[in-house]
């Protein structure tokens, strides 16, 4: 009997017991298309033994960019079925991001969405090395393209056809736990990234300790709308999906994954903070919209949501009179806005990747989505320490999971072994020695600590925690998450401790969110620059400042900010492709603002350099304000 140990063996086990169940499920025009699992099953082998045809061998690497589609799937189950891996590459990624992913794994073949996609490959080809092939699965726009080295989908999906199917068995069968399944990119919120090793046997183990916490069922639906190549959503889609069966459902596009969610009315949703956010900043709005009726009653409402939240928070019994006031609430006011959201039908909701505030945390439990916080890296296969039901701390990320082991050294770092640790970095041995310790523990480079429930608390990036005047120590990302609670800001960076007096921070407005509200307010501007700049939108993000300050010990109160006269941006590598803040990169880039900052000046003259799309550049000349909070007196400033 074949022991069932690598993705591919799932995905046969999964056919032959469940041939007609859906096991994909795509939105094309406005219509769900759906893949059985005997199909799936059918259009990984003969991928696979396409690829074998063009000269794939075992251990050999493919690369994937592109939006999440079957073609993704069935290209990580094919390379995997040959014994090989895949990784993905986030299909905004800019060429030069690109190049220097591909130049890292090695990858012999290319599999991508579209012209958008062939488009960069073009311009990178010649700087390419050892690449084959590039296939395409979106002939939209490449009936033109010449290139020998471009090959449709089909093509080589026809190709395999031709080959003895006994040869795809032949192959799952020599797949072993230990074989690496997918080349995981890490954040890079510090350096580039770097690509680890995932193992089948990572994924499986993980899998399995977190449906051991909550039992995914072949029955509980999944949108899958984040990158495939970020590893959170590997950890449900592939790694969960595979072993619970449930059917994995793909969105049009970006754009109709609110309408989709609606449709799909999903059982598990995985998010990272970003989008938990937009969530809370689309409600806001639309409260304040409202007539006066419903704003009262949503404000009701979400007031007892809140009081049930907290009760249930420090474990406390739910009276019958505050159930039915809780059913109350749910039919005439959290019902349809939960609706809204797609979260109607939730059962378990997560968070990772970076902190979720407190104040975000709670909302969501107001409206009575089981919302779980969830800790882990790339290079712990996503997921580590998490939630249980009835056992939820909104300051901490949980419990370990069966399958790690998580502890604190003397330094405070958060240190994991186990089953979910990765085999290392792929060709950089001095990074995995300093990754992993002598004894098998995962340096993560976090800061945090246990509580007395057992719970891990995570502060901040060890290196990112800092110290003020008065000796306290404080989390930058602990404010900037309060911060980001207001639906009118999108992103904050605060900056403090050290040789800095104060803490000070520059803001990114949320566009659309203040843009509306000036409509409203009939305040006229032209472009983000010129609304950050208004003195009313000034005075708007002053007492979200204040409404964050009067949470904060003092001396961690900010003291002079400014509103940023551009959004930070994945492709400036101001914000990691996950929507990370890369401190480290922000702090030498934008030091005349921060010297302004700690300066007596009220305003302060910059010069931005613009690139439109087109890759022409402008020199901007901008006078940013910068505003003082005079109620705000820490041991530093009285001195």
């Amino acid at each position: 009997m074949t022991i069932i140990d690598t993705m591919p063996k799932l995905l046969r086990e999964n056919a032959r017991k469940y041939p007609n169940r859906v096991a994909l499920r795509e939105k094309r025009f406005g219509i769900w298309l759906s893949i059985t699992w005997a199909e799936y099953l059918k259009k990984v082998r003969n991928f696979a033994l396409g690829l074998q045809q063009l000269g794939f061998q075992r251990g050999d690497f493919v690369g994937i960019i592109g939006d999440n589609r079957p073609e993704w799937v069935i290209t990580e189950l094919a390379a995997q079925a040959l014994g090989g891996a895949s990784m993905g590459v986030y299909q905004d990624s800019t060429p030069d991001e690109v190049l220097y992913l591909v130049s890292q794994a090695d990858l012999k073949f290319l599999i991508v969405e579209d012209q958008e996609q062939v488009d960069k490959v073009i311009e990178i080809w010649d700087q390419l090395q050892g690449i084959e092939k590039v296939i395409y699965y979106d002939p939209r726009g490449l009936r033109n393209y010449s290139q020998d080295y471009l090959m449709a989908f089909p093509d080589v999906e026809a190709l395999g056809e031709q080959v003895d199917a006994q040869e795809f068995d032949r192959q799952v069968d020599m797949g072993q736990a230990s074989d690496v399944a997918i080349l995981g990119t890490t954040s890079g919120t510090t350096s580039r990234p770097k690509v680890a090793l995932i193992t089948h046997h990572n994924l499986i183990s993980m899998g399995k300790g977190l449906m051991s916490v909550d039992p995914f069922s072949i029955d509980d639906e999944f949108l899958s709308f984040l990158p495939l190549a970020w590893i959170g959503e590997q950890m449900i889609s592939i790694a969960c999906g595979m072993q619970a069966g449930f059917a994995l459902s793909f969105p049009e596009k970006a754009e109709t994954v609110q309408a989709d969610l609606r449709e799909i009315a999903p059982r598990i949703i995985f998010a990272p903070p970003r989008i938990w956010e937009n969530m809370l900043s689309e409600v806001q709005v639309k409260v304040q919209d409202a007539d006066r009726l419903k704003r009262w009653a949503y404000h009701r409402a979400i007031q007892f949501g809140y009081y049930l939240a907290d009760k249930r928070f420090q474990k406390q019994p739910i009276t019958f009179s505050e159930r039915i006031l809780e059913h109350l609430a749910k039919f005439f006011v959290f019902n349809s806005v939960l609706d809204q959201l797609g979260l109607r039908y939730v059962k378990w909701a997560y968070t990772g990747g970076a902190a979720l505030g407190p104040d975000v945390f709670r909302f969501f439990h107001a409206l009575g989505v089981n919302l779980k916080q969830g800790y882990g890296q790339t290079e712990t296969t996503g997921i580590c320490v998490v939630h249980r039901d009835g056992d939820i701390k909104f300051q901490t990320v949980g419990l370990p999971m069966p399958g790690a082991e998580v502890s604190v050294d003397e330094s405070g770092e958060i240190l994991v072994r186990g089953d979910v640790r990765f085999a290392g970095y792929y060709r950089n041995e001095k990074a995995t020695q300093e990754a992993i310790t002598p004894d098998g523990w995962v340096r993560t480079g976090d800061a945090g600590y246990f509580d007395e429930d057992g719970h891990l608390i995570v502060i901040d990036r060890a290196k990112d925690v800092m110290t003020l005047h008065d000796g306290t120590k404080f989390s930058p990302l602990f404010i900037e998450n309060k911060l980001k609670f207001s639906p009118y800001i999108r992103e904050a960076v605060v900056f403090g401790g050290g040789d800095y007096p104060f803490v000070t921070c520059f803001i990114n407005i949320d566009f659309g969110n203040v843009g509306k509200w000036a409509e409203n307010h009939q305040i006229a501007y032209t472009t983000y620059t010129d609304l950050a700049q208004k003195p009313e939108v000034y005075d708007l993000i002053r007492k979200e400042v204040e409404r964050t300050n009067a949470d904060l010990p003092p001396s961690a109160r900010i003291y002079r900010f400014l509103l940023l006269h551009k959004e930070l941006d994945a492709d400036d590598a101001e914000l990691t492709r996950t929507r990370k803040v890369r401190r480290g990169y922000i702090a030498n880039t934008y030091q005349e603002i921060i010297d302004g900052l700690y300066s007596d000046k009220d305003s302060i003259q910059i010069e931005s350099i613009i690139t439109y799309q087109d890759g022409r550049t402008a020199k901007l000349t901008v006078m940013l304000r910068i505003d003082t909070m005079p109620d705000v007196l820490t041991p530093a400033l009285q001195t």
